[in-house]
């Protein structure tokens, strides 16, 4: 019985380390990641394009074809320059009419100045070819200021943004010829989710990236937050000017992150750690489960308020697969 017993003996212990082997083979593998102390920052995220703080729309004051259109777009262009110029031949004779109409009554006029000077007319005849003459003339200025308005001009200094003429089009009140706007008074335009308008306040620091310039970040500010939003798309706008001048086309689509949130020593843990208020921890091949409380929230960690310190191991990536007390295997 003794010889049996002491052969049971070594067996046993084989087979309890071959169990532990096949366990601890079985245990879930673990990467752990440091607790560590850095800045929080939170974005709001939105794109936008560069556009001209006060875009000014060109349209024509009367229905007339268009003659000629003197201005291309990106064009500079200063205020007061022609810009298109309308078929003009009936404002031309009607001011011709109005001119010998003018020259008529001033004629009359001067007659009855003289005649009522030797008394021989009446001061109401008189009255009368002052007054006829004087709407002759205003009757020619009329005209010549309609004459005038089959040129359309520019009322700023600043560039062609958009050109929608061609010889031949009719142009009328109604209908926009074209857009302009001064380059060195731009700002861009973000649309931002009406989930996080909320968190958006002027003053705000703007970062913007194009890929136009890859690894370039433009810096600026929120200068407004419109009041009243697109309730098609759901997001709301806010106008973004640069800090500094900047020269940046118009139109140039850009990517916007808003920093509405900034903690420059926070408690910092991998944003893949947090699991439902909860990181997990590792203490002697086991997994425990600790409550924390978050804060800012980026894309890659997470602001830890309370719950862990400078230091603490946490599992980087659990992904649902842990129980609490759990055997796991750290991966070294």
């Amino acid at each position: 019985m003794k010889r049996i017993a002491l052969w049971l003996l070594p067996l046993a212990l084989v087979a309890a380390a071959a169990a532990w082997w096949l366990l601890a083979g079985r245990a879930p593998e673990v990467e752990l990641a440091p607790v560590r102390v850095g800045q929080a920052v939170e974005l709001v995220y939105a794109t936008g394009f560069v556009e001209a703080q006060q875009p000014v729309s060109v349209s024509a004051r009367l229905t007339a074809p268009v003659r000629q259109v003197m201005a291309d777009e990106a064009q500079r262009i200063a205020r007061g320059q022609p810009l298109i110029l309308l078929d003009d031949e009936e404002q031309r004779q009607a001011l011709q009419q109005a001119a010998a109409q003018r020259r008529i009554a001033q004629q009359d006029e001067q007659r009855a100045l003289t005649l009522f000077a030797k008394g021989w007319v009446t001061r109401a005849a008189r009255d009368a070819a002052v007054a006829a003459a004087d709407g002759a003339r205003a009757a020619e200025e009329s005209a010549r200021a309609r004459l005038d308005q089959m040129i359309v001009r520019s009322g700023i200094d600043g560039v062609v943004l958009r050109r929608d003429v061609e010889p031949g089009d009719l142009a009328s009140p109604g209908r926009i010829l074209m857009m302009l706007g001064d380059p060195s008074r731009i700002w861009v335009t973000a649309t931002i989710d009406e989930r996080d308008v909320a968190r958006v306040q002027p003053g705000q620091e703007a970062l913007m990236a194009s890929d136009a310039w890859p690894g370039r970040v433009l810096r600026g500010h929120v200068r407004e937050v419109t009041p009243g939003g697109d309730p098609e798309q759901r997001a709301f706008r806010a106008r973004i000017v640069t800090d500094g001048a900047v020269a940046l086309p118009l139109g140039l689509t850009l990517e916007v992150n808003i920093v509405t949130r900034r903690a420059q020593r926070a408690l910092l843990a991998p944003a893949s750690a947090i699991e439902d208020g909860k990181v997990w921890i590792v203490r002697g091949h086991r997994v425990h489960a600790k409550t924390v409380r978050t804060g800012i929230a980026g894309t890659d960690e997470v602001q830890i308020l309370s719950g862990l310190s400078r230091g603490d191991m946490v599992v980087k990536a659990p992904e649902g697969k842990l129980k609490d007390d759990m055997r796991v295997r750290v991966r070294r």
